[in-house]
Parts: structure tokens; C-alpha cells; sequence
């Protein structure tokens, strides 16, 4: 069956960065969407970038110019690049495929289970 897994997740300091790496198995999703949100301690979960299947992205305006997703769909990956992170960036981040609705919604048909990034001051 069709699966995501995280992984690239930490502990870093204010200002450093991370990639986030998602790895789809079960068939290709080369012709999906793909996404990144993330779910903080008490917060709703909320959109944080998107592709399509031709490329274009998606970005929420608190990580525009610091986060940048793509794709590798010979690997059936998608990653997460993060550069000047925030404390205000520490959250679960979870990989979602296939999306049903809008990018930024969050209907997509598969999650992953999530990967921490934790941001000191």
C-alpha cells in the first residue's frame, strides 16, 4: 500500500538549517501533488509549501524566501529545505501526497507520520 516517510528531522539553533526528506513507496507519485505541513503544541495544523506534478510551488507566507520544496520523482521523493529557521518554525512536520482539494488545504489522500523539528533561540 501506498506509504510516506519523514525523515531529516532535529534539534537546531536559530538561524541554521534542515532538509526534510519524504519518501513515497507503493506506486509513483510522479503525477501527484505533494506537500508540507506542520502541526505545533496546541496549534491547528497549518500549510507550509506544495508542488504540483509540473513543478510550480507553494509557499505560506511565514517561510516564503527561508523554505524551499522539490522533487525528485525518480526517487519518489519530495524535500524540505529549511534555511534561517525560527524558534516559531518548531513543529511536527508531516509529508502529505495527492491532494483532493486545494494545495494548501490539506486534502491530501496519504500522510506521513511526521518528523520533528525542534528550533532553539
Amino acid at each position: 500500500q501506498e506509504k510516506l516517510v519523514e525523515s531529516g528531522g532535529g534539534l537546531v539553533q536559530a538561524g541554521g538549517s534542515l532538509r526534510l526528506s519524504c519518501a513515497a513507496s507503493g506506486r509513483t507519485f510522479s503525477r501527484d501533488a505533494m506537500g508540507w505541513f506542520r502541526q505545533a503544541p496546541g496549534k491547528e495544523r497549518e500549510f507550509v509549501a506544495a508542488i504540483n506534478w509540473i513543478g510550480n510551488t507553494y509557499y505560506a507566507d511565514s517561510v516564503k524566501g527561508r523554505f524551499t520544496i522539490s522533487r525528485d520523482n525518480a526517487k519518489n521523493t519530495v524535500y524540505l529545505q529549511m534555511n534561517s529557521l525560527k524558534p516559531e518554525d518548531t513543529a511536527v512536520y508531516y509529508c502529505a501526497a495527492s491532494a483532493v482539494s486545494r494545495l494548501t488545504d490539506g486534502g491530501y489522500r496519504y500522510w506521513g507520520q511526521g518528523t520533528q523539528v525542534t528550533v532553539s533561540s
